[in-house]
Formats: structure tokens, C-alpha cells, sequence
């Protein structure tokens, strides 16, 4: 498996291809690309973590950069401390929710947000060059700060939309899974604050994930089963770096990580939604949100219903911010559980996610199965087309031809096929011969047709 080198940082199997020679490599260009100034740093709590950690401070400090370590701590962490302490940048060392072999760095412009496609452009072209070390007295200083994560806390306890006592006195039985990675740290105090009953599996912040980390369905087994077993409120799973937020309902079944983005889009908007407009000093603005082309149609829908309008982005966390920023969304995010909050900051951030579906829980009154069931109700079905030697850009040009004159179609990010009651997204795949297949519909076997339909058409 060859490095991964993307808009989401670099990523590799650890001793394979990310190596100590890798990572000093494009250490020493962030360092360069960054002016040599203040950098944030911080991980997820794999257990390579931190020989890599030693490895990029090192190289940080050598080549003349002052090193704030948050410790083993959520990415949008490192992102919410690279704003705060106006910093040149941030890198968090993660693979996401890769498996435990995988190790990478995901590197953050001096706003918080992570490197966009130019700006990634920029720092690969300084990565092709040697790096250029400073002398001993010039060398940065290193300073290790592990309480940044209360900081975190305050800020998502803060927010105007919060009624903390409303919470506390619900006093949820909450079933936690941060697959021993740094979630085990940051969310039982985040539920501790909010009066919960927290009941722990795989918290222990050991780096050894309990199971294939990556919060879908079927890695979610034993949390659904303990969720019913202790006759939880809720189950919380959050991916290694705590910036995909899935949830399981009473039932101990999967509430839907599309779903995650949907419930805290129709909080917010029934929230702040006034005559169709957000109040600002300055005057009023129409509502927003932003998310990716393969997320789930319910945003719309609840957008709509708000009056607010609903954007669309490549699929990616730096587009739907970028985005974001550009419009003034009020939320957004991605259907793989991402919650974006631009009142805290413009990235996914678990932490952000679970404050708000505790307090919607909280004034809905109901279960989260309940909850959900009032939302609009959507399948999504994913499959892929292995291409051999056919032409993926031949073939989504020719798609497009044929349904652009009967349908709405986004060529943005691959092809997205919009129909009235259903839509289909195909996206090339970078790293092998496929195509992706995401189809929604309100039924699952709706979305499973999509996605065997267009099997069929891609293979033609």
C-alpha cells in the first residue's frame, strides 16, 4: 500500500510507508511552509502515536519552530488551539479511523482549518526539497500543555444553545465507545459535566482499538447490545481522532451516522431560525447550511422547512468549511457522523456533536428512536465498481450526457445524479480502478436498486 498523500494530510502503514525518513520529510516543509513559526501538535493515542510524535517535534524544533504539545487529544482539538493561540499552524498525528497499522499527519492552516487543495499544492512542492536546519540558537522551544481539552469543553458548554441544568436533570445512561483512543479522555468529562450516567467500553485510552475503529454498523456490535443490555438512554461511538460522532438508539440500534448531521441541523435551525433569517449587529442574513454531495437529503428537506437554504461541496471536511465561510452557514457538516458548529470552530468535531444532540434530546422529551422517526426518512446504500480497464472519465461523461436532459446533475465531485425522489453520486476512486457508488432513497431497497442499476450501467 503506497503513502497516502491527499488533501487530508499524508497517511501509511507504520514501518512501511510511513517511515521516520517520511515523516522528517514533510515535517521540515510544514515547518518551512509555516515561516518557522508557532506550531500546535497533538494525537490521537494510537500506540505508534508517539514515537511519531518525538520524531515531528524534533524535526519541528530543528528547523527553528516553538512547539505547543496538547498530549493525546481529538484533531479538532489541535484545530480549536491553532485558532485560539493564533498559531502558524497545527498538525495532528492520526490515521482517522484507519486500522491500528495506519498512522499519518493531518496538517492545519494558521485559521484552524486544514490545508485546501492550493494550499496543499504548495506545501507538497516545498516536501520535494532538502530541508534546511537552523543552528543551536535558534532552535524552537517545546512546551507540553494536556489541559487545551478543558478549554475545548468550555467552549461547547458556553455556547448560547446550551442549558446545561436542562441536561443535568434528564440524567442519560449513556453507553461510551471511544475504541481506547483519545475520546477516552475528552467525553466522559464532557458527559460528567452534563450529569450523565456514563458506562464505559473500550475508554481506556490504551492505543489497542478493540475493534476495527472505523463507527459503522458492523463494527458497533457489542456497543448496540450493551446499549439494550443496561437499558441505556443512548450509545455514543466517536472514531480515534473524535471527529465523527455516531450514535445508538434505546434499542440498542444504529441511529444512522447520517442522521448525526441531520438531527443537530433541525436543532440549530428551529433554534436560531427568525422570519427566515439570522439576526446579526449589522442587519439579517438568509440561513445556510452547508454540506457534501453525498450527505444525506434530509438536510434539505429540514432546511427547507426552515426557510434556510441548503449548499452543496465536494466531498471533503476543507470544502464544506471553506464553504461555510464563505456563505456564513450556520451548521454543516458531512453524513459520515461530521458535525461542523462555526460557533466553535470550522471543523468536525465530536465533542461539538454530542452537546447538541443531548440538548435536542433533552427539550424533544422523547426516545432517539422517537426523534428520529419525526425527522425525513432516507436510506443510503454504498457499493463500488471495480473497472478493470474501462475508462472511469469516458464513462461518467457519457452518464452525465444521458441523464443531464431529464435531471439535475452536479459534475463538481464525479458525477450526482439528482431525481425527484431519490439521487445517485459515482465518484472516481484516486488510489485504484473503481468507482464509488452512494444512492439514496426513502426505502433501502429503493437505494439497493440505484446502486445495482448503475452497477449495470457502469459495466455496460
Amino acid at each position: 500500500m503506497a503513502l497516502m498523500v491527499s488533501i487530508s494530510g499524508i497517511r501509511g502503514v507504520v514501518g512501511e510507508t510511513l517511515t521516520p525518513e517520511t515523516i522528517v520529510k514533510y515535517a521540515s516543509a510544514y515547518a518551512r511552509y509555516c515561516n518557522r513559526g508557532h506550531i500546535i501538535i497533538g494525537r490521537d493515542g494510537r500506540v505508534t502515536g508517539k514515537n511519531i510524535l518525538d520524531i515531528v517535534v524534533s524535526t519541528l524544533i530543528q528547523m527553528g519552530c516553538d512547539v505547543t504539545d496538547l498530549g493525546i487529544c481529538p484533531t479538532p482539538t489541535v484545530a480549536l488551539a491553532v485558532e485560539k493561540k493564533k498559531a502558524s499552524g497545527g498538525i495532528s498525528i492520526t490515521a482517522s479511523h484507519n486500522p491500528i497499522i495506519w498512522n499519518g499527519l493531518k496538517f492545519f492552516a494558521s485559521t484552524g482549518l486544514f490545508l485546501d487543495a492550493d494550499e496543499n499544492r504548495n506545501f507538497w512542492k516545498l516536501s520535494e526539497s532538502a530541508a534546511e536546519y537552523v543552528p543551536w540558537n535558534k532552535q524552537g522551544r517545546y512546551v507540553l500543555e494536556e489541559s487545551f481539552l478543558d478549554e475545548h469543553i468550555k467552549e461547547v458548554l458556553s455556547l448560547s444553545y446550551i442549558d446545561i441544568s436542562k441536561i443535568k436533570s434528564k440524567k442519560f445512561k449513556v453507553v461510551l465507545d471511544c475504541v481506547n483512543a483519545a475520546g477516552g479522555i475528552i467525553v466522559p468529562r464532557l458527559l460528567k459535566e452534563f450529569n450523565c450516567e456514563v458506562i464505559p467500553i473500550s475508554c481506556e485510552v490504551t492505543g489497542i482499538f478493540s475493534h476495527t475503529p472505523e463507527p459503522i454498523p458492523e463494527n458497533l456490535a457489542s456497543l448496540c447490545s450493551e446499549v439494550f443490555k443496561q437499558k441505556a438512554d443512548l450509545g455514543i461511538a466517536v472514531d480515534p481522532d473524535v471527529d465523527r460522532l455516531v450514535l445508538i438508539n434505546e434499542k440498542g440500534e444504529p441511529f444512522g451516522e447520517e442522521y448525526t448531521i441531520a438531527s443537530c441541523t433541525e436543532f440549530i435551525l428551529e433554534k436560531i431560525s427568525d422570519k427566515n433569517t439570522r439576526r446579526h449587529s449589522t442587519g439579517t442574513q438568509p440561513l445556510k447550511t452547508v454540506v457534501n454531495l453525498s450527505t444525506t437529503r434530509a438536510v434539505e428537506d429540514i432546511s427547507k422547512k426552515y426557510g434556510a437554504s441548503a449548499l452543496r461541496t465536494p466531498v471533503g471536511e476543507i470544502n464544506v468549511a471553506k464553504k461555510m465561510k464563505e456563505t456564513g452557514a450556520v451548521i454543516g457538516g458531512e453524513g459520515s457522523g461530521g458535525v461542523i458548529l462555526p460557533d466553535v470552530h470550522l471543523g468536525r468535531d465530536a465533542i461539538v456533536g454530542i452537546a447538541l444532540v443531548l440538548q435536542h434530546l433533552a427539550e424533544f422529551g422523547g426516545t432517539l428512536s422517537e426523534l428520529k422517526a419525526a425527522l425525513p426518512q432516507y436510506h443510503i446504500t454504498k457499493g463500488k465498481v471495480d473497472l478493470g480497464t474501462l475508462n472511469p472519465d469516458a464513462i461518467l461523461k457519457k452518464l452525465a450526457a444521458d441523464y443531464s436532459k431529464t435531471n439535475s446533475i452536479n459534475t463538481d465531485d464525479g458525477l450526482k445524479i439528482d431525481f425527484p425522489e431519490s439521487w445517485v453520486h459515482l465518484r472516481k476512486s484516486n488510489t485504484e480502478p473503481i468507482i464509488r457508488i452512494i444512492a439514496e432513497a426513502h426505502t433501502k431497497p429503493g437505494a439497493d436498486e440505484l446502486v445495482k442499476t448503475f452497477t449495470a450501467k457502469i459495466l455496460g
